[in-house]
């Protein structure tokens, strides 16, 4: 995400970020956090995870990339690498009153803020702990009469963080807010002209006292934001409902290959003991045995795209041109755009994606519309137009297959839902790194469905392999992660049940066509 010279001026002429301003270390305890460690000799700077052996990872020069983060020992499956607090998060203006602006989890019975009546929490303990973060955005609202669009909210956050910090980075960070790269040059005109909408609103919003900052300085903010804000999701992981800023991991590079994971975790503000509770962090995970000296990267968007779309997405929204080997060598591509074994003509391959596309904005404006029905009609009917033209394993026939799934199950139709989910998850398991959360999260789906459906076995299965992905993207403590071994516990005693069954009604007599396989799995299925 940045892409400016290896070390930013202050560990250029070696002076180390201000000592003791790291909010997150508690009274009487260290830092759960990884530590950042000076500069060595070689002008290197190392970060370590607090209580281990040694510093993790190291920032160095990547080249065209700009900066980077490469391991400087070798790193492990599910190893966490860096805990990263959030510098400022905002929740989306669309789920204010539905998402809790502490913990950013998504639940019903919100309590509002009694003053600006605009912010949400779960519980008094969560609106404690956002206070801080919130107690002059409040007083901004207040004074506006309305809350302002996220990425004004966002800045506001930023800029009182940065007043109270003093412009300076904290002991856990890498590099200071300012440094982050705004890509302000890069951008085109219409998009400078939103910007630019932003910077005025801000301007009406932002109420510091005396401080006031330049409009090129607030530009500037906002192009970090648009360069490296980072999406949030809820505690599910099924929807994204907020925007933050993480510098540290903005170092971390692109790569549509990655050796690691960003997730989101949402903190702990649960228990009695107040020093026991822990902030909404972002954790950067190995996704596999990362050797020393290996470059640390992550994925900024979806490799189920096409190379080309991929490039062209990185290009328009990071503004740099991706040359890693997937793109380089269009890795997954002809899968991508498979054609069917029946061989059809590239003429009609190309008419049924042409429709396939069109189909599916068509699906998107109606789940827009709340429109269950015509999502449904329309998925069926492109699917029967896809039957023997485009492969399994084709971008679009991926696409309408999980947006059936996902109708199907609303509709309660788990059967048929079921069937559709294991086409998508097969597709997927030949197109998803083997560790990738997007494919953890596909299975644990279509587990739920075939559990839903009372096809137990199989989804065992798939629970067991979605739980084997999430204990390496998420940890064993993420409420996703819980939900999969608690689902799994489950299905576990539901096959066991199965299998007894079956056995006593063998010694039974048969009194119709069906077997005791499939008496069992009624009996399941009913209960």
């Amino acid at each position: 995400m940045d892409s400016s010279s290896c070390l930013g001026p202050k560990y250029q002429q070696g002076n180390r970020p201000k000592q003791g301003s790291d909010p997150w270390v508690r009274r009487g305890g260290a830092s759960r956090f990884p530590r950042w460690v000076a500069p060595r000799r070689d002008g290197r700077v190392s970060f370590s995870p607090s209580g281990g052996t040694g510093p993790v990872m190291e920032l160095f020069d990547a080249g065209v990339k700009g900066r980077g983060l490469r391991a400087s020992r070798e790193l492990s499956a599910g190893e966490v690498l860096l805990a990263e607090p959030g510098y400022a998060a905002v929740v989306y203006s669309s789920l204010a009153s539905q998402v809790c602006h502490s913990c950013f989890r998504r639940q019903a019975n919100l309590h509002r803020c009694a003053q600006c009546r605009f912010a949400h929490y779960c519980n008094r303990t969560c609106q404690t702990a956002g206070w801080d973060e919130h107690k002059q955005e409040c007083a901004a609202i207040r004074k506006l009469g309305a809350a302002p669009n996220e990425n004004v909210r966002l800045a506001g956050r930023l800029l009182w963080r940065r007043n109270r910090d003093q412009g300076l980075a904290s002991d856990s960070q890498l590099l200071a807010v300012d440094q982050l790269q705004d890509h302000l040059k890069d951008l085109p005109e219409d998009q400078l002209k939103r910007l630019q909408a932003d910077v005025q609103s801000f301007l009406r919003f932002w109420s510091c006292g005396t401080k006031q900052h330049p409009a090129d300085f607030i530009s500037h903010v906002f192009g970090l934001i648009k360069s490296n804000g980072l999406t949030l999701p809820d505690q599910r992981g099924l929807q994204t409902v907020g925007l933050g800023l993480f510098p540290n991991l903005s170092l971390v590079n692109h790569d549509c290959w990655p050796n690691c994971t960003a997730t989101l975790n949402h903190g702990n503000q649960s228990a009695v003991n107040s020093t026991l509770h822990s902030p909404l962090r972002m954790e950067l995970r190995a996704l596999g045995r990362i050797c020393q000296g290996e470059e640390l990267t992550i994925s900024y968007v979806d490799v189920l795209n096409l190379s080309a779309d991929r490039q062209k997405q990185l290009k328009e929204r990071f503004h740099f041109d991706c040359s890693c080997d997937h793109c380089s060598r269009h890795v997954g591509d002809d899968l991508m755009a498979a054609a069917a074994e029946a061989k059809p003509s590239a003429d009609a391959v190309k008419e049924v994606s042409a429709f396939s596309k069109e189909t599916l904005e068509k699906v998107e404006k109606a789940r827009g519309d709340g429109d269950h029905s015509q999502v449904l009609k329309l998925c069926q009917e492109c699917l029967e137009k896809q039957q023997d033209v485009l492969g399994d394993t084709h971008l679009y026939k991926l696409k309408v297959l999980s947006v059936l799934a996902e109708v199907l199950t609303h509709h309660r139709k788990f059967s048929e839902a079921a069937g559709y989910a294991r086409k998508m998850v097969e597709g997927y398991t030949k197109l998803y790194h083997p560790n990738s959360a997007q494919l953890g999260l596909a299975l644990m789906r279509s587990g739920v469905t075939h559990w839903h459906a009372g096809q137990v076995e199989v989804s065992h299965k798939m629970i067991c392999e979605a739980y084997r992905i999430m204990m390496v993207t998420h940890g064993p403590n993420h409420s996703i992660t819980k939900d999969l071994e608690s689902i799994r516990s489950q299905t576990e005693e539901e096959l066991k049940a199965l299998k007894e069954n079956v056995l006593d009604m063998k010694n039974l007599p048969v009194t119709s066509s069906s077997s005791a396989e499939e008496n069992a799995k009624d009996f399941l299925r009913q209960q």
